[in-house]
């Protein structure tokens, strides 16, 4: 952590690594907890004092007192959604209405959007990619073609501006041959939830970020999905619809690049994915099935199984070096804890030849080329320090390290807060 500047989480897979967790275990050392991209299509499960909560817009921070959470101008915020995730976190008894500032320039998700999700993506047919329905990339197009609707905008003449906005979308599903929806109850719902932020803090969030760096206050920025998911540098067309790297932090939030501190990036012991797009590691067999029954690998938002596989250092070696990280943290590695052997990808075969590097197209022909190394045996759910760690598991800790040429900072052996183990 540096004093005045702005660390960033983010996660280096396909997302659902952990990061809901790590924010919360980090944020005692931070006043301010923001998030920078994506929208209710990501949801971080966080789990404490015998309880499970599953966030999707609001950022992870906000279950310490006294910490300002803000939910950054690079998000897209669904107004019934936020309303129903920030009730029942009320409900439990944490006051969001004093610690949550929402940018005015964040973009809304209307319920026209997600009906033009849905609309696209049955357009593709067999080349869908996955899309959880949200409307998130809708709303994005929306946004790179001047036409979106934001947080700022409710303050002003917004019922002319939401229907003219309303009436674009419906030409645009009447083109695409697509009239089966109804959205009149959603839409009750949706200016319910825009009446309901009108009670929160909506800020100029880029100011205020800033104004919290010159007072010397220490920020950490929560990034949604992960890495490979990137709209640039992911799996793509099977990707979300924003940047999900370190750099979007700054456009999210509104900081200069001199402002970044350290980059906390999040990978499991193995490697999941939801949807659709190549997965090279992936595991088709009872081994995979394990993975997903220990894991519990089900998707916070949507529910849908994860794909389950081996950990991919190719990969991970890729996302390290966009992202600029300086420090890792490995989730889940208590999954692993029952197998005989454990096995880490260390390059591809593609076309007949080795690579170690990531290419521009892993949706055909490759093949993972696997290292294995003796399982550890052993449940370490229970232990306190990484003195407990066996020598199997500390000799895999270090051929991570020296493999990524990263250091591993932080280790996860369960789903509470407590089941954290930061290494010396």
């Amino acid at each position: 952590m540096n004093k005045g500047k702005v660390d960033v989480l983010l996660g280096l897979q396909w997302g659902d690594e952990g990061k809901g967790k790590v924010v919360d275990v980090l944020t005692p050392h931070y006043d301010v907890i923001a998030r920078f991209q994506g929208g209710p299509n990501a949801g971080h499960t966080l789990e404490f004092e015998g309880q499970k909560y599953v966030l999707r817009s609001i950022p992870s921070g906000i279950f310490q007192g006294g910490k300002v959470n803000i939910i950054g101008n690079g998000v897209v915020l669904a107004p019934d959604l936020f309303m129903d995730e920030a009730k029942e976190l009320e409900k439990s008894g944490h006051d969001l209405k004093s610690r949550l500032h929402i940018s005015k320039k964040a973009h809304l998700i209307m319920p026209t959007h997600r009906v033009l999700d849905r609309a696209i993506e049955a357009a593709k047919g067999k080349s869908k990619v996955g899309t959880t329905g949200k409307g998130i990339g809708p709303t994005y197009t929306d946004k790179v073609s001047r036409t979106g609707l934001r947080v700022g905008d409710i303050f002003e003449n917004f019922e002319e501006k939401y229907e003219a906005h309303k009436a674009y979308h419906e030409k645009t599903l009447k083109t695409l041959g697509y009239a089966d929806y109804d959205i009149t109850t959603e839409e009750k719902k949706w200016m319910e939830g825009i009446e309901y932020i009108r009670q929160f803090n909506i800020v100029d969030s880029e100011h205020e970020v800033n104004n919290f760096l010159k007072a010397g206050k220490n920020i950490l920025c929560e990034g949604a999905q992960g890495t490979m998911l990137d709209v640039d540098f992911g799996s793509y067309p099977f990707v979300t619809s924003s940047n999900t790297i370190c750099a979007e932090a700054c456009i999210g939030l509104g900081i200069g690049p001199n402002k970044i501190g350290n980059v906390y990036g999040i990978m499991k012991a193995y490697c999941t994915r939801v949807g659709e797009g190549p997965f090279p590691t992936e595991l088709f067999d009872a081994t995979g099935a394990e993975i997903r029954c220990l894991g519990h690998e089900y998707g916070a938002v949507t529910g849908r199984e994860r794909r389950c596989g081996w950990i991919d250092l190719v990969a991970l070696k890729y996302a390290i070096m966009i992202n600029g990280v300086t420090q890792l943290i490995m989730m889940k590695s208590d999954v692993l804890d029952s197998f005989d052997t454990i096995k880490a990808c260390v390059a591809y075969k593609q076309k007949g030849k080795t690579i170690d590097y990531f290419p521009y197209n892993i949706e055909h022909d490759i093949e993972p080329v696997y290292k294995e190394f003796p399982g550890w045996k052993t449940d370490m759910t229970k232990f306190t320090s990484e003195d407990q760690f066996p020598k199997t598991f500390k000799d895999y800790i270090e051929f991570l390290e020296a493999e990524l040429e990263t250091p591993i900072k932080i280790i996860s052996i369960g789903p509470d807060r407590e089941q954290t183990i930061v290494r010396k």
